[in-house]
């Protein structure tokens, strides 16, 4: 073709030198304006025509694929082809000229080609997150890690052009390296390797809430990189994690409560011991009239009579024989309004307990499920329940135990 031109140009009466650099010269703004047209009908026409046939459709990858930009850094490498295979007509002679060109479009071509690799990447991963199991088994550390891999290896073919090395010798020009390499990439190789162990033992996933106070987390993770973890916490600040820490450090994870039927309510108030005694006549007489234990007071006046007669107990001093106490009516009292109410999950573990008395009193526990799981309103039905017994402590005749205030030594004054 250059042979063509230049003996065209030269039968109009130019010179031969001329007309060789005019031929080149000529060729070389047509390879340019061929590239410029494939990059316009990749571009404009190829690409369009893709997106309305994607707009089309009813699955969701092509969409994905289309927003990531798959396609439009595809269309740049066409016009590179072009350049590739047709660089060598015009310079025709010039091998040293050819190279350096073949060279530098290949090398275009390797970029768009790990962009465009890159952006599917990205696609797998965007299209992975739109299924449930992603929140259990998250990639987007593997997905890293191949990035990484992908870049590295672009790298290594880019300098095998530029140094005019095969790309073997540099592979294996690497092993001097390791230990260089395994120092730049320390946090990457054990975040991957951290990164398999959660993944494999499940050990978080994404909206999982975890505690770790060594780091100030406590919230839930949002994303699960290659060497961090985000973990959003409640008040909306963000604590990044290395992902190894999660295998080398303790954490808490909420997983097990998020899954479960309830969330637990473990909570105690504590009685002053100098009001726990036993029950009276009055006092009994008192307590059937709160409707949810007056049950309880008839079915337990006649069974500790008929269990006293039995063992002919002397009755003249209620220290002798079984007798009811205010404390244990107060937990029995406790234990029905909480059966009774529509908020706690009483298929789960249910109890009211007396623990070890204390120099603060003696702690009566409530340790139940609440059905609800959600934080605010969690907090609501424990401060809703709590509200209530701390409320009905005096009708019991017991009083609620806490430190002496200033109030309190004010009152000894006077």
């Amino acid at each position: 073709m250059l042979e063509i031109i230049r003996n065209w140009i030269v039968v109009q009466g130019l010179d031969l030198s001329f007309a060789n650099i005019l031929a080149r010269s000529l060729i070389f703004t047509l390879i340019i304006l061929l590239s410029i047209i494939v990059y316009v009908l990749a571009k404009r026409f190829i690409l369009r025509g893709v997106a309305v046939i994607i707009s089309r459709t009813s699955t969701q990858w092509d969409d994905i694929f289309l927003r990531e930009k798959v396609f439009t850094r595809l269309a740049h490498i066409a016009p590179a082809i072009v350049l590739y295979v047709s660089i060598s007509i015009p310079f025709a002679g010039y091998d040293w000229l050819i190279t350096v060109l073949h060279g530098l479009v290949l090398i275009y071509m390797i970029a768009m080609s790990i962009l465009a690799i890159d952006a599917v990447l990205n696609a797998s991963l965007a299209i992975y997150t739109t299924y449930e199991i992603s929140n259990r088994i998250p990639i987007k550390g593997f997905i890293q890690v191949f990035k990484i891999i992908l870049y590295s290896a672009g790298i290594i073919f880019i300098l095998s052009i530029l140094l005019n090395k095969t790309p073997f010798y540099l592979f294996s020009s690497l092993g001097a390296l390791t230990a260089v390499l395994m120092f730049i990439f320390k946090d990457a190789i054990l975040g991957f390797v951290a990164g398999i162990q959660l993944s494999a033992n499940r050990m978080v996933s994404n909206g999982d809430w975890i505690e770790m106070p060594k780091y100030g987390a406590n919230g839930d993770i949002i994303e699960i990189a290659l060497t961090t973890v985000k973990v959003q916490n409640w008040d909306k600040t963000i604590t990044t994690i290395p992902t190894y820490a999660l295998i080398t450090d303790s954490f808490k994870n909420w997983r097990g409560m998020s899954e479960s039927d309830g969330r637990r309510i473990k909570r105690s108030i504590s009685i002053d011991m100098n009001t726990i005694k036993f029950c009276t006549e009055d006092m009994l007489n008192r307590f059937s009239k709160i409707q949810y234990i007056s049950g309880y007071i008839e079915k337990k006046k006649v069974e500790l009579q008929e269990k006293n007669r039995l063992e002919q107990v002397d009755n003249s001093s209620p220290v002798n024989g079984n007798r009811m106490t205010n404390i244990g009516t107060f937990q029995a009292y406790i234990k029905t309004y909480l059966m009774n109410n529509p908020m706690i999950n009483t298929d789960m573990t249910f109890l009211v307990r007396q623990l070890d008395p204390t120099e603060h009193g003696l702690p009566i526990e409530i340790y139940v499920f609440s059905k609800v799981k959600e934080w605010e309103n969690y907090e609501s039905i424990q401060s809703n329940i709590f509200d209530h017994i701390l409320a009905v402590v005096p009708e019991f005749d017991l009083r609620v135990f806490q430190d002496p205030t200033g109030t309190d030594f004010n009152k000894l004054v006077s």
